[in-house]
């Protein structure tokens, strides 16, 4: 069962002080944003392309600015004292890998008690290359019947952002084709590194 405590951090939007924060970051970093605000209170957002340490405070500055104060899953062990607050803070969900149904279910039951979240996965696993990018950001939107929000670092352009939100049919191929064909053309800082965006479930063409 999911602790109330473990939802919290996620309820507010981030505050005035927050978005300034991101700003200023970027701004200094010589980067801007694209695309709007999220008008839904609940979704998977695809953190891609993953290829680097600095992915993350982009990632934490744009979704500022955008109001988003962004979840992600850990393990249960990150979250245990002296550092357990302070995770939970920073918006981290503790998860138990070893629990029936897998961080998928558990991920799923979350956003059942929350009224507001916004669960930030890197599809790609790594920061390294991978054969193709794992399916659980697919199967928790599924099944908590909520978007998945396409959202990006090109740093190329020095562009991040929110795109099209992707509603999951069942269809993995068609909604994949959909999804790919946003991510193409946009560079992580490491383009060598970059997962195909593709799904083992999706087969061969």
């Amino acid at each position: 069962m999911t602790a109330a405590s473990d939802v919290l951090p996620t309820l507010a939007p981030a505050g005035r002080v927050a978005r300034l924060l991101g700003a200023l970051y970027l701004r200094l970093m010589g980067w801007r944003v694209e695309g709007a605000p999220p008008t839904m209170s609940k979704a998977v957002l695809i953190a891609a392309p993953h290829t680097s340490n600095w992915d993350l405070p982009f990632m934490l500055a744009i979704a500022y600015v955008f109001g988003i104060n962004p979840a992600w899953l850990g393990k249960r062990e990150l979250f245990r004292w002296p550092f357990g607050g302070l995770m939970r803070r920073l918006g981290g969900l503790p998860v138990d890998r070893s629990a029936a149904g897998g961080m998928v279910q558990q991920a799923v039951d979350r956003f059942a008690v929350a009224s507001r979240l916004f669960l930030v996965v890197p599809p790609s696993g790594t920061r390294s290359r991978a054969k193709a990018w794992r399916s659980g950001f697919y199967h928790i939107a599924r099944e908590a019947q909520v978007p998945v929000l396409c959202t990006f670092l090109d740093y190329r352009r020095k562009v991040g952002g929110i795109g099209p939100a992707i509603v999951p049919s069942g269809d993995v191929r068609a909604d994949m084709k959909l999804i790919r064909n946003f991510y193409d053309g946009i560079e992580g800082k490491y383009p060598e590194l970059m997962t195909p965006v593709q799904l083992d479930e999706e087969g061969s063409p």
